[in-house]
C-alpha cells in the first residue's frame, strides 16, 4: 500500500526551507553587486562580465528566488489544507 498525501510538518519544513533560501540568494546578490563596484578592473572582460551580471545572471537568480517564494508559499498552504481536512485546526 503506498501513501498518497502529505505530511504536514514535513511541508511546513519544505516551505520553510524554500524561504530561506530567498535571504541566501538576495545575499549573494548583494555581495557580488557591492565586491564588483569595488573591484578594480578595467577592460573588455569587466565589460562583459558585468553585463552578464547585470543581465542574465541577476535576472535568473531573481526568477529563482520567485520560484522559491511560490513554492515555500505554496507548501504553506497545502499543509495547512491539510489541517483543515484532517480537522487539525
Amino acid at each position: 500500500m503506498s501513501l498518497y498525501g502529505a505530511n504536514p510538518e514535513e511541508l511546513d519544513h519544505l516551505g520553510a526551507t524554500l524561504t530561506r533560501q530567498i535571504d541566501a540568494i538576495a545575499t549573494v546578490m548583494s555581495n557580488v553587486s557591492s565586491v564588483l563596484a569595488g573591484t578594480t578592473w578595467v577592460g573588455p572582460a569587466r565589460e562583459r562580465f558585468e553585463g552578464e551580471w547585470n543581465g542574465s545572471f541577476r535576472n535568473a537568480l531573481t526568477r529563482l528566488n520567485d520560484a522559491f517564494q511560490a513554492a515555500g508559499q505554496d507548501c504553506t498552504r497545502r499543509s495547512d489544507d491539510l489541517r483543515r481536512v484532517m480537522g487539525v485546526f
